[in-house]
């Protein structure tokens, strides 16, 4: 079951409602046990078409973040939670694509999406944006060796990211049982 107190996940599982796509809320409170160790749960698994499964970890953040200086595109992530994710696409099968789901919860008069593409939710504004795990595994950079976190530039971040109603978009079309189609990033 998704965190019922966190207002990210939330408005996410509303989208997906609204949407109408189909998906379960993973139980995050338990790592699952496996035999070199273990793996951080997922968020979700979406499933907006027959053919695909989209093994979702959401990343709540403001649109900006910082009291001070204001930062636009902020993306970390733990190095743990890229692995894990990384384990379950190879555990799901050649079907499923393992996303990190940027949340933003748009605080400031800028947007990452368009005012038509944002899902308003509990007097809030949300921008969905997902990348492959694949891919910000290859291009993400150490931001703090203490907390073990990474994160892309944000030219390559926007570069790599799509709105999510575009992915649900792909994946409804997709008459194949290959994952969704995206190009990966460049160097």
């Amino acid at each position: 079951m998704a965190k019922r107190n966190n207002h990210y996940e939330l408005a996410f599982e509303a989208y997906l409602r609204e949407q109408r796509v189909a998906y379960v809320a993973v139980d995050e409170q338990r790592r699952s046990l496996i035999d070199q160790g273990s793996l951080k749960n997922l968020d979700f698994i979406v499933s907006p078409s027959d053919s695909v499964s989209l093994l979702v970890d959401v990343k709540g953040r403001q649109f900006p973040s910082g009291q001070k200086q204001k930062q636009y595109w902020r993306n970390w992530s733990t190095w743990d939670d890229l692995v894990s994710m990384a384990r379950w696409q190879e555990k799901m099968g050649a079907a499923s694509m393992a996303l990190l789901v940027f949340a933003y919860e748009i605080v400031g008069n800028r947007s990452p999406l368009g005012p038509e593409k944002l899902f308003h939710f509990r007097q809030r504004s949300y921008a969905f944006l997902a990348v492959r795990v694949a891919d910000y595994i290859h291009f993400s950079r150490q931001l703090s060796a203490k907390w073990e976190t990474v994160s892309m530039s944000a030219p390559l971040f926007r570069q790599a990211a799509i709105p999510l109603d575009e992915i649900l978009g792909q994946a409804r079309c997709a008459n194949s049982r290959e994952p969704v189609g995206f190009a990966a990033v460049s160097d």
